[in-house]
This record gives structure tokens, sequence and C-alpha cells, in this order.
């Protein structure tokens, strides 16, 4: 019940192989259950096959052939000459009389060469060399071809075995060799009767309690951190169909990044719902083209109840509604995990939850993880392969084991990762607000006011921002939420949403990853209003921008004063007040004359230069998980610009909605 080594060719049992096939094939058959008085003899005989063939018959058979056979199949001729119910869909493989090559009768290899292009890949040629070349072994199928490959040969002279049904939809399936072959088709026929009934009565043999065995160890080996070899126990489990097994390894599967699966058995049982149903309609609800009646697909065979409870919790997933719980110490932790997330601080947020692992009570004991937890808006983010790879290696569920190294942090810390790309290569412009000594949801307060101009003259007739947080969202999601139904766009002001969280140790931060275009005649720092009481930072870096000069603007305010201030902008730099000797801007951008204009490059680069001493100045950092990926909770600011004074001019776009 393992893959077989060349060794293990030369040296295998096919007698004791065949003949605990033949006995488990005839112990699941009904009474009346065979095709044709052939099978029912076979079934009285306890033996699918035929007599051995002598070697003169072997020999008799390649010649006629004009190959010598592969040593596997030699070996088999020699215990039975053919074989009947090869899997679910061969109901009579070839012995020495019935082996011939195929020669394309079927007419896929001209059907195959038709389709395949001239720069095709070469196992698309390969297939239609496979249906002129190859030896064919099927005598009575279903539909089904079984070819050997004289031109697919190992080092051991076995030749490559090639099945092909149409109703699979799908190239030719490979088999190392005849041993894989067989070992592949017996699997087979375990899969087809573990999900056939069998008249109330179990199918149970040897082999079924074998593994049985097995998956129970494995369930366990998993639950102790051991997952790598639980799930090669679980995948050659589910091979034969064993009925625990797929739903066991989908949830390995899950953790490791495979949101397809479907839990098999353990989905539609209402013990483990609170666990299995949110994955698998988060998985449903990532992909809106789906047909919301298809979710029923995954809950075949669940009664009224439960079907309810998953359309319910699809519709919570989609509003971002759902939260994940769990009883005991762990679902404390899932808590405080969920209140970290949301502020940005996602490291912390995964240690918190992999630290309380340990003390995790499954609800039953074909659970071998908390799964429910990564269609939590706030909490699925913080999974990754890594991470799920260390919380699979973690002993939980009141098993013991060696604890595993913990994952590396996702997060860079600082400020320097903002001069990198962001995945979709889109943020070539942003800008951030530091607040120290501030608690998050604080900050709406402080930058929600109007700004005003450098003449002390305020523009208290134009709309401040909002003083309450949204609900944690995506950048994406916050954007198109915060334009749906907008109809006017207008240069007069510039109020961004942004979204807020913890900058590291005692400050707290509001960012804007796509910035309005940087106005410098009308521009007014927020840092000032923002610093009542404390001290507050504003930067907005403009170097990688795809629109007008490359710009980079820092204040630094204190109980509402600002204290310094630079702008780099057109290779100029204007400053004010007493910069700190790290931050002085010539140690970056040099001075005027200094400037080469063409070297754009080389202020790119001072912006990772900028950023790493600003985080060195003053502590703070900005957590990349949460910002690029995460869900965090935005507002929108006061305006950024002072009014337009008499003779400036400003665009107002107005977009009118009508219907047909």
């Amino acid at each position: 019940m393992t893959d077989t080594t060349a060794t293990d060719i030369t040296a295998f049992d096919w007698r004791s192989f065949l003949r605990d096939w033949s006995g488990e094939w005839a112990g699941s058959l009904a009474e009346g259950e065979t095709r044709d008085a052939d099978d029912e003899a076979a079934r009285q005989a306890g033996w699918l096959g035929f007599p051995p063939a002598s070697e003169e018959r072997i020999v008799a058979m390649e010649e006629r052939l004009g190959r010598r056979m592969p040593p596997s199949y030699r070996e088999f001729l020699k215990v039975s000459d053919g074989w009947r119910h090869a899997g679910g869909f061969v109901w009579l493989l070839a012995g020495t009389g019935q082996a011939r090559w195929h020669n394309d009768e079927s007419g896929l290899g001209d059907m195959a060469e038709e389709y395949a292009v001239e720069d095709a890949e070469p196992g698309e040629w390969q297939e239609a060399d496979l249906w002129r070349g190859g030896l064919q072994l099927d005598v009575e199928s279903d539909a089904m071809y079984v070819l050997f490959d004289p031109e697919d040969v190992d080092a051991g002279g076995e030749w490559a075995v090639y099945t092909w049904a149409g109703w699979r939809a799908a190239p030719p399936e490979r088999h190392a060799n005849f041993v894989e072959f067989m070992r592949d088709m017996h699997r087979e026929f375990h899969s087809l009767r573990a999900h056939r009934p069998l008249g109330g009565r179990e199918f149970a043999n040897e082999t079924t309690r074998t593994l049985d065995a097995r998956l129970e160890e494995a369930r366990l080996e998993a639950l102790r951190g051991g997952w790598e070899q639980a799930a090669r126990t679980l995948d050659e489990a589910k091979g034969y169909g064993r009925p625990r097994a797929a739903g066991l390894g989908d949830q390995i599967r899950r953790l490791l990044g495979d949101a397809s699966v479907d839990f098999p058995g353990l989905a539609t049982d209402p013990r483990y719902a609170p666990e299995f149903l949110p994955s698998l309609v988060a998985e449903h609800a990532a992909h809106s083209y789906r047909d919301d009646a298809t979710l029923k697909f995954h809950l075949g065979g669940a009664d009224e109840d439960l079907v309810s409870l998953a359309y319910a919790t699809l519709d919570r997933v989609r509003k971002g509604t759902y939260r994940y719980t769990a009883a005991g110490p762990f679902g404390e932790a899932v808590e405080r995990a969920r209140e970290l997330a949301r502020w940005g601080d996602t490291e912390t947020a995964w240690r918190t939850l992999t630290d309380a692992l340990p003390l995790w009570e499954p609800l039953g004991p074909d659970l071998l993880a908390p799964l429910g937890w990564v269609a939590d808006p706030l909490l699925g983010p913080l999974l990754t392969p890594e991470r799920g790879r260390e919380l699979l290696s973690t002993p939980r569920g009141g098993q013991t084991g060696e604890a595993p190294r913990p994952t590396a942090g996702l997060d860079p810390g600082g400020l320097g990762w903002l001069a990198e790309p962001d995945p979709g290569n889109n943020r070539t412009s942003y800008r951030f607000v530091l607040v120290e000594g501030a608690r998050p949801e604080e900050l709406p307060g402080r930058l929600s006011g109007s700004s005003e101009n450098g003449d002390g003259d305020g523009n208290g007739d134009e709309k401040g921002g909002d003083t309450a947080l949204n609900e944690p969202m995506t950048s994406w999601e916050a954007h198109s939420a915060a334009h749906r139904g907008r109809t006017e766009f207008s240069s007069y002001e510039d109020r961004p949403l942004m979204a807020v969280g913890r900058a590291g140790a005692g400050w707290s931060f509001a960012f804007d990853g796509d910035p309005s275009p940087f106005d410098r005649r009308r521009f007014v720092s927020p840092a000032a209003a923002a610093s009542t009481g404390t001290r507050a930072v504003v930067v907005w870096s403009g170097l990688r921008t795809w629109h007008g000069q490359p710009f980079f603007h820092l204040s630094v305010a204190r109980d509402g004063v600002e204290e310094y201030a630079f702008t780099y902008v057109d290779g100029e730099i204007e400053q004010s007040g007493d910069i700190p000797p790290a931050l002085d801007p010539s140690l970056f951008f040099g001075t005027p004359e200094d400037q080469d204009p063409d070297e754009a490059e080389a202020e790119a680069e001072a912006e990772r230069s900028l950023l790493d001493a600003l985080a060195g100045e003053f502590g703070a950092s900005l957590p990349r998980q949460a910002v690029e990926k995460g869900r965090l909770h935005t507002f929108t600011t006061g305006s950024w610009t002072r009014p337009p004074r008499d003779g400036e001019t400003y665009t107002v776009l107005r977009v009118h909605l009508g219907t047909d």
C-alpha cells in the first residue's frame, strides 16, 4: 500500500497480492451481483485470475508481438494468464493470447495529432504516438483503454502503462509500470466498493482493517504535530476510499492554503459545523460568480437546519460580520487576537493564537485543528502556507510533542518597506500620519477638523472629516464603499480615506496608499492639528509617482505647533525649523546645486534611507501585512489643502447617473 521501487517490482509477490484481491472481491459481492457465469464461477472459486502461463506461452506471445515483455508483466503472467475486473471499468485484462498492438484502432491518435499545434508540448505528440504504437491490454471494458507504451521504458526495462476513458475528459493517465497499474486498479476497486452500499453489510477485510488502524494512528500523529507523515498516510487511505480519510486530509490541505477542499463526511455533521461551514462558505463567497445554489453541492446529505445555517453564515461572511468563536482558553485568545488584528498588529495576533493552540479543545475526535477562524474577516488574513505549517506542527487537542520553531514574522518592521513595490506595483505615492501616545480610535478626532492656510485664514465653511471609524475592510473594499454613489469630485479639497492602527510602541498611524496629486501651493500639513497635547509626524512621498515631479514632505509638530518641516520637489528643498541632524534632507537629496535632474534612480534610492532614518528617530513602524493585505478601520480626514484664494481656480467633476 505504498509506492513501489525498482527492487520491489522485482520481488513483488504477485500470488499473495492477486489472491488477497480475489478474496476481497468475492467477499464484497451480494448474492446475484455477478455479471455472468464466468464471474459467478470466479466468485465461488475466490479467484479473479486464470491458470498461470508457461514460459513457452509467454515466449510465443513475445514472438507474435515482436517485443520482449516488461519484467513485471512477465511475472504476472506466470501467476495468472489474464485478469478479471481490474478496477471498476476493465472487466477483462489481456493475457498471452489477447494482448495486441492498438495501431490507432480507436482513431484517437489521429485526433490527438490533429489538435496538437506545431509548437505543442512534447506530451501532446507523445499521446498520438501512444495510440499508434501502444500495446493494448484491455479486452472487455467500460469505454476504457489500457495500453503499454514500449517507448516509455525505465532503466529496469519496465514499460509505463497508460489508461484512458472518454468520460474523464483528460489525457491518458500514466502508471510507472505494470505493478503500479495493478496496485492503482486495486485501490480503485476498494474506493468504489467503499462508497457502494452492500445491502447493509460493511465492506471490511484485512486491507480495510489495516488502513483504518493506520488512519487512526495518523489522526493522533497529526494532533501531535507530525502532519507530514499523517498526510501521507491519509492520502493512501483516501486512495482506497476509507470513509474518514478525505475529511481528515482536507483539514491539513486547507491550512496549507488549498481552499477548494470540502471536508466530506464532516462538513455535514452538525457537531463539526461551527468549524467547517465557515471555511466552505468563505471559499464560495470569494468567487462571486458562483450560483449560491451550488453551495448545496458541498452539503450533500445535510438536513434543512444545517443548510439554513450554511446560508446564514454565507450572508455574514459576505457582509464581513462573521466572527469566529471557540471554547475555553483558546477562545479567549481568539478574542485577544482579533482585537490586535483590527489595529494592524498581525504579528502579535498570530503569536497569540499559536501560543494558546495547545489549549485548544476539539469539537470531536475527527477535528485536527481549529478551522473556522480562516473565514473571520480579521483573523483569516493571518493565514499563510508557512503559518499553516507552523499551526499543524504544534501539538494540540490533548496530545503532546515538540513545539515547532516559530514562523519568521511577515512584517519587516520600521518604515523602509514603503520604498519597495507593493504586490500589484500600484503604490507609487503614499502618505501617513503618526501620533505619539494616542490610541488609534482617537485619530479621527485629531484629523477630522478643517485645515487652516498659511495666513491663518480658516476654511470653516469647508466640510471636515468623519469622526467615526468604519468597520475593518481591505483597502479595495474601503475605497469602493467610499466612492459608491458619489457623483461629484472636486479639486477644491483633499480629504483622504485613511486606514488606522498601531505603529509600534507608543504610536498610532493613519495611512493613505493612494493619495491625490501633491499640490505644493495649497498643501497644509495636518501635523499641528493632530499634535494637540502630544507629538505628530506627517510624511507624504511621491518619489516614484507617475504624475508630476518626484517629491517628499516631512513635518513634525508638538502641542499644536509645527517644530520643523521640509519639502523636496523638483530638485529643490524648502525647509523650516530646527531639523534633527539624522533627518537633514541634504543627507538624502543634497542641495539644489548638487542635484542632477536626470538622477531619478538616486531619488528613489534615497527614499528607503530616509524612511529608515525616520523609523530610527521616532521608534515607529507601519505593519506591512495589515496595510497591504489585512482589514483595518478607516475614516475620512479633513482637507489637506487650503481653499482656493481669489484668482485661483479648481475643477469640479459631476457624474450624472441615468437609467435607460
